[in-house]
C-alpha cells in the first residue's frame, strides 16, 4: 500500500537555530517552530492555541538557515515527519519524539532590518549586530509575473457556450 508523508508548516522560530556537523561533515541546523491557531469558540469568544515544533535542516539548506534565521524570524517549512525512539537511561523506559525534517523552505518577512523584515542577526552572545555587518542577501530577487487583464469581450462570444 503506499505511503505518503508530507508535512507543511509556517510559524516564527522560537529559539536561534544550533548548527553542527555529522562526522561525514555533513551540516546538520536544529531550530524550533511556532505554529499559531485562531478560531472563535462555541461561546463566540475569541481562542488560541500555539503549536511547537522540532525542526532539523540538512546539507546546505542547514547552513543558509542558520545564517538567514534568527528567533522570532517567519519562515515557511515542507518536509516529513520523523519519529525518534530511544531508552530513557533514568527510568528505563521507551520514549518518543515526533520532529519535521526540512526537505524545501521559504524564508519570509523581507530582509533583516528592512521594514517587515525578521529579527535582526546576532553575535555570539546574543548582541544585534550593527546594519554594516549584516550578510549580504544571496536570493535572488523574484517579482510576481501579473495576468495580462480579463477582457470578456476578447475571450468569450456566445456561440462558444455550449448551452
Amino acid at each position: 500500500m503506499p505511503s505518503f508523508n508530507k508535512v507543511i508548516l509556517l510559524g516564527n522560530l522560537t529559539r536561534d537555530p544550533q548548527l553542527r556537523y555529522l562526522p561525514s561533515q555533513t551540516a546538520v541546523v536544529d531550530f524550533g517552530l511556532a505554529c499559531n491557531r485562531k478560531w472563535k469558540g462555541q461561546n463566540g469568544e475569541d481562542r488560541e492555541e500555539v503549536l511547537f515544533v522540532d525542526v532539523s535542516a540538512f546539507g546546505r539548506q542547514a547552513e543558509v538557515i542558520n545564517e538567514y534565521c534568527r528567533k522570532g524570524r517567519p519562515l515557511f517549512v515542507e518536509g516529513r515527519l520523523k519519529l525518534d525512539t530511544w531508552e530513557d537511561k533514568q527510568g528505563g523506559g521507551k520514549r518518543s519524539k515526533l520532529s519535521v525534517v526540512v526537505e524545501n523552505f521559504q524564508l519570509l518577512g523581507g530582509r533583516e532590518g528592512a521594514p517587515g523584515g525578521g529579527a535582526p542577526p546576532s553575535d555570539d552572545m546574543g548582541q544585534s549586530a550593527p546594519p554594516q555587518q549584516r550578510p549580504p542577501s544571496r536570493a535572488p530577487q523574484q517579482r510576481p509575473q501579473q495576468a495580462p487583464p480579463f477582457n470578456e469581450e476578447e475571450n468569450f462570444k456566445s456561440d462558444d457556450i455550449p448551452f
